[in-house]
């Protein structure tokens, strides 16, 4: 009894030690007597005691490592301080296992040394100008580098940019400078266009006078017109009716003549004589002898 007990206290401390569960998104690396042996992904294992290892536990996520910035210096001699993030994934747990000693500070001193070289080929205004260039250009340079490392690398991200302080000065009076003009184009654009729709407001208004005067000018002439084309056809209405009334020469003659007194009446200066003045002479002297008669 005592020897069965023996035996499954052996159990329970040397068999359940030994198995494992591995969780989602990470793998095992396991080493048999010293040696490489497998790489365990999710689910249940058994290790056996004394025989196989746990080697390393390797994460399968996507990992961000922010580096402290790095001094840097470009082209044309200007020092900067430069930080980066990289965004990275472990692809192959058995070459990020013996591949390199402390992978994490391989990356970050691989960084520093291509962001140095990269930047000496630029100077300051293009630094400060192409960070999409130099992200993937680190990029390229450390995917490449970290392959035999079982590291893909997926992003790298030029976080801050910090040239000295004189520099940043001077880039401050010269943006000062640039928004000071742009300004003054804007508002100097801003007039023009101002002074160009008053013109046009003032052109557009006496055109409308204008045609505005000519139509009153051509209402009148028109108005003018028809009234003595009504008087004209008045008159003749008139006459057609005297003439239809078979009226002799006398009355015919009478007409004329107080025609006549119409015009002169009033403040005309002309003296307009009839061409047929005998016959409103003897018009006159038979309105006579028909007074005496009476």
């Amino acid at each position: 009894m005592s020897l069965l007990i023996i035996i499954l206290i052996l159990v329970i401390i040397i068999i359940i030690p030994n198995v494992k569960i591995v969780p989602q998104s990470k793998c095992y690396v396991i080493e048999r007597l010293g040696s490489y042996y497998s790489t365990w992904g999710n689910g249940l294992h058994f290790k056996i005691p004394f025989v196989d290892r746990i080697a390393a536990v390797v994460t399968l996520k996507e990992l961000v490592k922010d580096f402290a910035p790095q001094p840097v210096i470009t082209k044309d001699n200007v020092t900067m301080q430069i930080d980066t993030v990289v965004y990275f994934q472990i692809t192959d747990p058995k070459l990020y296992t013996y591949g390199v000693e402390n992978p994490i500070s391989a990356i970050e001193n691989l960084t520093a040394t291509t962001l140095r070289n990269i930047i000496g080929e630029l100077e300051l205004d293009q630094t400060l100008t192409s960070r999409d260039v130099i992200n993937s250009k680190m990029r390229a340079i450390l995917d490449e580098a970290t392959d035999p490392w079982g590291i893909k690398v997926n992003r790298v991200e030029v976080k801050n940019i910090l040239p000295p302080r004189d520099i940043q000065e001077a880039m401050e009076k010269q943006m000062r400078a640039e928004r000071e003009r742009r300004e003054a184009i804007l508002r100097a654009e801003g007039e023009k266009k101002s002074s160009i729709l008053i013109a046009e407001g003032e052109k557009q208004s006496a055109i409308l006078r204008a045609e505005a005067n000519k139509e009153s000018q051509i209402r009148i002439a028109e108005g003018e017109a028809e009234a003595i084309l009504k008087i004209n056809q008045a008159e003749a209405e008139s006459i057609k009716l005297i003439k239809e009334a078979k009226a002799d020469q006398s009355v015919l003659t009478l007409r004329s003549f107080d025609a006549l007194t119409k015009v002169a009446n009033g403040t005309a200066t002309k003296i307009i004589v009839p061409s047929d003045l005998q016959n409103v002479a003897t018009l006159g002297t038979t309105l006579k002898e028909m007074f005496k008669e009476k």
